[in-house]
C-alpha cells in the first residue's frame, strides 16, 4: 500500500518528502525537480511499542512502516498533457492515497507557478485536471459498458450503477471520492478502483506552513482545514523548513528545538499516523526478548493474514493465535501473570485481529 505526495510545484513536497524519508529526493527552487517518483519508507511512530517494553524488555523496537512516493509537480493543462501531466496521472494512478502538499506560507524567494498564495485555487486546479481526466476515461467506460447493459449483460449494468452518477459528479467538476459510500462501501470501493479513477482515492490534505505557523497553523492552512472537514477528507498541518532542520539535528537537541517552537513532537509524526489511518491501515505487535515489532495489516484483517504478514508459512499452517491486549499486560504485569488471570486469549482462523493486539502464533507447515 502507497500514499502519494502531489501537489503543484514548490509547495514543499520533495523538502517533506527528504525529512520524513532521508531518501535524498532533489528539492529545488523550480517546477520538476522531482521527476521520477522517489519511494521512501517512512517509519509509524507509536507510543504503545515502549508501554509494552516496560514489562517485556527486549532489546529493540521495530516499528511499522508506510510506502511514500515523491510524485512530480501538476501545472494547469496536465490533462490535455501539459507539463510532465501524462507522466504525473500514471504515477499518481498506482498509489493507493493521496497526500495532497497545499503551500500555506508566503516567501518571496520561493516563486509560485500561479501567483500569490492562494491554498484553496491550488487545490481546485488538481481537482480540476484529476476530474477532466476521470472524465475522459469514465465517459469511454460508460459508452462500453452502457451498451452491454441495455443488452442484459447484469455486470454490464452493475457497473454503470456506479459510472453514471460518478459521471455527473466529474461534470459538475466534483471529485469521484464525494460519490455516497465511495470511501467506505467495499463495493463501491472496488467499483471505483476497477475503473482506474484518479479522484476515488482518499486524500489527506498537507498544509505546508512557515516556521512562525508550526505549533498554531494560520490563516491558509484554516482556509483548507474547512475544506477538508467539509468533504469528510482529514488534514494536518507541518512546516517543511521545520521538519528539514528537525532531520539535521541529533536526536538531544530535536526535541529542545521543538519544544522552542511549542511542539510536542515532530509534524512528520502526525503526517504518518495520518496516512497509515488514510491507507485504511492498523498494526499489530509481536514482543519477545530479541525485539518488539509492529506489522501492518488491513483494517478487517483475520488472524491468518495477519500471520502470513510475518511468513507465508505462518498463514499457510496456521493453528491458532495467542492474543492479549495491552491493558491487561499492564494491569497484570507479565505474559504468567496473563496466563494466570486468563487474559491470553486463544483465537482460530475467523478471529479478526484488533488494532494494538499482542500476538504469538501457533503454526505447522
Amino acid at each position: 500500500m502507497q500514499a502519494g505526495i502531489v501537489g503543484l510545484p514548490n509547495v514543499g513536497k520533495s523538502t517533506i518528502f527528504n525529512a520524513l524519508t532521508a531518501a535524498g529526493a532533489a528539492s529545488a527552487n523550480y517546477p520538476f525537480c522531482t521527476i521520477e517518483p522517489n519511494v521512501g519508507i517512512l517509519p509509524v511512530p507509536d507510543e504503545r511499542m515502549g508501554r509494552i517494553q516496560k514489562y517485556i524488555p527486549t532489546q529493540k523496537q521495530i516499528p511499522a512502516v508506510v510506502e511514500i512516493v515523491d510524485i512530480a509537480g501538476l501545472v494547469r493543462g496536465a490533462s490535455k498533457g501539459e507539463g510532465l501531466g501524462n507522466q504525473f496521472l500514471g504515477n499518481i494512478r498506482n498509489v493507493d492515497a493521496v497526500l495532497h502538499v497545499v503551500r500555506c506560507f508566503e516567501n518571496a524567494d520561493v516563486v509560485h507557478v500561479d501567483g500569490g498564495v492562494n491554498p484553496l485555487r491550488d487545490i481546485d486546479t488538481i481537482d480540476t485536471e484529476l476530474c477532466l481526466a476521470d472524465m475522459e476515461s469514465v465517459q469511454k467506460q460508460v459508452d462500453r459498458f452502457g451498451k452491454r447493459a441495455k443488452a442484459g449483460d447484469k455486470e454490464a449494468a452493475a457497473k454503470m450503477e456506479v459510472l453514471e452518477p460518478v459521471l455527473k459528479l466529474l461534470e459538475a467538476g466534483k471529485p469521484a471520492r464525494l460519490l455516497p459510500g465511495a470511501l467506505t462501501d467495499e463495493n463501491t470501493k472496488r467499483a471505483l478502483r476497477d475503473a482506474g479513477l484518479l479522484t476515488g482515492k482518499p486524500v489527506l490534505y498537507v498544509c505546508n506552513v512557515d516556521e512562525k505557523s508550526a505549533a498554531t497553523g494560520n490563516a491558509f492552512s484554516e482556509a483548507v482545514a474547512k475544506h477538508a472537514a467539509a468533504e469528510g477528507a482529514g488534514c494536518v498541518v507541518i512546516s517543511g523548513q521545520v521538519e528539514a532542520e528537525v532531520s539535521e539535528l541529533e536526536a538531544d537537541d530535536r526535541m529542545a528545538f521543538l519544544s522552542e517552537l511549542g511542539l510536542t513532537e515532530p509534524g512528520l509524526n502526525k503526517l504518518a499516523r495520518a496516512a497509515y489511518t488514510l491507507l485504511g491501515l492498523q498494526m499489530y505487535f509481536t514482543a519477545g526478548e530479541k525485539e518488539i515489532r509492529a506489522w501492518t495489516i488491513p483494517v478487517g484483517a483475520k488472524a491468518p493474514e495477519a500471520a502470513g504478514v510475518i511468513h507465508t508459512d505462518f498463514e499457510k499452517g496456521f493453528i491458532r493465535a495467542e492474543v492479549f491486549t495491552l491493558s491487561d499486560l499492564e494491569q497484570y504485569k507479565s505474559e504468567a501473570g496473563l496466563k494466570a488471570a486468563g487474559k491470553l486469549r486463544v483465537e482460530g482462523k475467523e478471529y479478526v485481529v484488533q488494532d494494538g493486539d499482542i500476538m504469538h502464533f501457533r503454526f505447522n507447515v
